[in-house]
């Protein structure tokens, strides 16, 4: 005995409802529930769906389904760290290495200035507005998205929680940081100040591939991610 098209829908409303946001983890788990319920009818074809769905879902504990959403969400984790990692390298190699090098430079050369700090933190407040007008577009799209019921993968979004949350500590952070020191780089030593530009080098080239690079290349790297995306 199979279940039915309504049936299934029913699985996806019950998953959504315990706490399951994403799409491709809902799938898994209405693959598994389905499953377990088939094989309860083909022992007890008498026995409701209902009922069968409620022995299904005592054997994930107590806590339901979370155990299986923070596992998930710890291998996605892990994918998305080495997604970062490898657009993080291509920045490292020929022609991009040279964009890179001209970054450190043009850091370098700003914090011999005595007006470093000041330079630094105006360039800070340009970036957090330019950033918060792009957030600002993001979430009315998730919102449009919610709204229309659209299925969302967990990579997905991801992608756009990692970049709002990578952008707002980090300008908020540096900013603190450089208003509370705000003292003049161009006293200390050229090596520190080589250490001071390239992590902010590294800096910069993480936040513009999280917050531009890779949500650019969202259904790229979905695709990749879920051979079922193209059939959704």
């Amino acid at each position: 005995m199979k279940l039915s098209k309504e049936q299934i829908d029913e699985l996806y409303t019950f998953t959504r409802k315990h706490y399951v946001e994403h799409y491709d983890l809902q799938t898994e788990l209405v693959d598994h529930l389905s499953n377990g319920i088939e094989e309860q009818w083909q022992q007890n074809p008498k026995l409701s769906f209902d009922d069968a769905l409620q022995v299904e879902f005592k054997k994930f504990g107590v806590f339901g389904f979370m155990g299986v959403v923070e596992k998930r969400q710890k291998a996605m984790n892990k994918r998305y760290r080495k997604i970062l990692f490898r657009f993080v390298k291509e920045w490292f190699q020929l022609p991009k290495l040279l964009t890179t090098i001209a970054i450190f430079i043009m850091f370098f050369l700003v914090l011999h200035l005595k007006q470093a700090s000041y330079v630094l933190m105006g360039s800070i407040l340009i970036l957090i507005a330019v950033d918060l007008y792009h957030q600002f577009k993001r979430r009315k799209k998730e919102k449009t998205q919610k709204q229309k019921k659209e299925k969302v993968f967990m990579l997905e979004a991801m992608i756009g929680d990692t970049r709002n949350g990578f952008s707002v500590l980090t300008f908020t952070n540096v900013f603190n940081i450089v208003n509370a020191m705000r003292f003049n780089f161009s006293e200390l030593h050229s090596y520190w100040l080589a250490l001071i530009a390239i992590a902010a080098t590294l800096l910069c080239l993480t936040f513009y591939i999280t917050a531009y690079v890779m949500p650019s290349k969202a259904q790229e790297l979905l695709e990749e991610t879920y051979p079922e995306y193209n059939l959704i």
